[in-house]
């Protein structure tokens, strides 16, 4: 039965959440009504609720992206499905989508920024089926843990892709300890990478990665390019791997500190994935690209057709999700909100709802 109402965690303005309830809104054709398991909080949340990064649909409204659950109306074939509902959702009409572009559909709607006041924060959701990533034969996997795929596993997979990540090709995955990063490592481990070289300056995190994909890590944290680089080079000698041309970078960071790494590792036919968003600018000579036959790529989001990869990749474990998040009430949001802000979590947090 759909309920009349939502109920919700609402950011009234940037830095203000109210806990309330706004209506159902009237199903369209196709849509579906999705009961939460779980919603994932993200940096972007942050950025929205803390640094007034302006939401498409401005407040009030609920944030959250990141979300799994279960179809409780609308499309009668879909009703009980477990389900993913994608970060980014693109229009299907446009030149974009038509031309396998629909990551970066310049009409695509967005959970908690431009769905109208709805979000992931929330008892329920209100989303196309034709969209929605089903889940089925999960095991042990609690449908919770699988809202993370919804942007923090999709992300890197789509960057994986953009940088045509091949087996036994070669990686460098700067904030390789990060929310983000620690997927990036797994998914270019899990699609066959031959070397994964994990670069952050979180040495307890980093040093775990070891266990989940990554063949060597850095911590560049009090060292220049240059040293970084003399560790690289050596591991290159041990394994036997060239340390000057056909690397993938994948700098998950934004920081002006991780670009600038990653631009002076960046070699012959190498390319380097701008995964991670940051707002400082950064130089670099240009003509480089030319003499290294190299290239810089920009990726965003994940369209939802690649979603089943990355659920399969979770659910048979080539990607690892119960050591990198943790469940929490989400009438803890505004403490997690809190934690997240100030670097204090160690895991990713999926709120569960709990009105």
């Amino acid at each position: 039965m759909i309920p009349e109402f939502i109920d919700t965690w609402q950011m009234t303005e940037p830095g203000k959440l109210l806990k309330t309830r706004v209506p159902m809104p009237e199903l369209g054709a196709g849509d579906v009504v999705v009961k939460i398991a779980g919603c994932g909080v993200c940096h972007t949340d942050l950025s929205y609720f803390y640094m007034g990064v302006a939401t498409m649909q401005k407040p009030p409204l609920s944030l959250g992206h990141e979300i799994s659950g279960v179809v409780i109306g609308g499309e009668a074939s879909m009703i009980g499905k477990e389900v993913i509902v994608p970060a980014v959702i693109p229009c299907g009409e446009c030149e974009l989508c038509k031309t396998g572009r629909g990551n970066r559909c310049l009409a695509q709607k967005m959970p908690g920024n431009s769905m109208g006041i709805y979000g992931g924060y929330s008892s329920h959701i209100v989303a196309q089926s034709k969209y929605l990533c089903v889940v089925e034969n999960r095991g042990d996997t609690p449908l919770e843990h699988l809202a993370v795929v919804a942007d923090a596993v999709t992300t890197p997979y789509q960057a994986a892709v953009r940088a045509d990540l091949k087996k036994d090709d070669l990686v460098i995955v700067i904030g390789a300890a990060g929310g983000v990063g620690s997927f990036m490592v797994q998914t270019a481990k899990g699609m066959g990478a031959k070397a994964v070289i994990g670069i952050d300056i979180n040495e307890e995190k980093l040093v775990m990665m070891k266990d989940f994909g990554a063949d060597f890590v850095i911590n560049p944290k009090d060292k220049s390019a240059k040293e970084v680089k003399e560790l690289f080079k050596a591991f290159c000698k041990e394994r036997g791997l060239p340390s000057n041309y056909g690397w993938k970078i994948f700098e998950v960071t934004g920081s002006k500190p991780g670009q600038e790494l990653a631009l002076s590792l960046l070699s012959f036919t190498g390319k380097l994935v701008i995964v991670g968003y940051g707002t400082a600018e950064t130089s670099y000579m240009l003509s480089k690209l030319m003499a290294f036959d190299a290239e810089i790529i920009g990726t965003w989001g994940c369209p939802p057709d690649r979603y089943a990869a990355v659920r399969d990749m979770c659910l048979d474990g080539r990607i690892k999700l119960g050591p990198f998040v943790e469940t929490r009430p989400m009438s803890q949001i505004e403490q997690v909100f809190d934690e997240a802000h100030h670097g204090k979590l160690k895991r990713r947090v999926i709120l569960t709802p709990d009105f």
